[in-house]
């Protein structure tokens, strides 16, 4: 069994904000030389999500006006005497900071319309890192 890391850095310029990483991950996978297994994509940050969906630009506003819908980015939340962002750290929590998704033939089994995609919750931030691991048989 073989076990690939690969760890992409980015930037994000707003408050909330979907990047498509789709490519970088399909990359990895590519370069990992696994043929069936799985594909972990992890973000390491309380303050972010990874979701597996279309990446058409009106349904990721969508996904953003919805965030906000949920977890009230103006609502007096406990946690926001601290911080002021509650409501990332519950959206990242509701959504996932991890997905995984098979690898077969050396691709990643995702849907015709599924995009590996971050979002970001509590920007903008200069860094912020995603680890894919990638494990299985060569």
């Amino acid at each position: 069994m073989k076990v690939y890391f690969k760890e992409l850095t980015l930037s994000t310029n707003s408050r909330f904000e979907v990047i498509d990483i789709t490519k970088e991950v399909e990359e990895a996978v590519r370069e990992s030389g696994v043929k069936n297994g799985l594909c972990v994509i992890h973000a390491p940050h309380a303050t972010v999500a990874i979701i597996a969906n279309e990446a058409e630009p009106g349904l990721m506003k969508d996904y953003i006006d919805l965030i906000k819908e949920l977890t009230r980015p103006d609502y007096e939340w406990r946690h926001n005497i601290i911080d002021n962002n509650a409501h990332a750290h519950l959206a990242s929590a509701i959504i996932g900071s991890t997905r995984c998704i098979p690898v077969r033939n050396g691709r990643l089994e995702r849907g015709t319309w599924q995009n590996i995609m971050l979002i970001e919750l509590d920007g903008p931030r200069t860094m912020r890192r995603i680890i894919i691991e990638v494990i299985g048989e060569e």
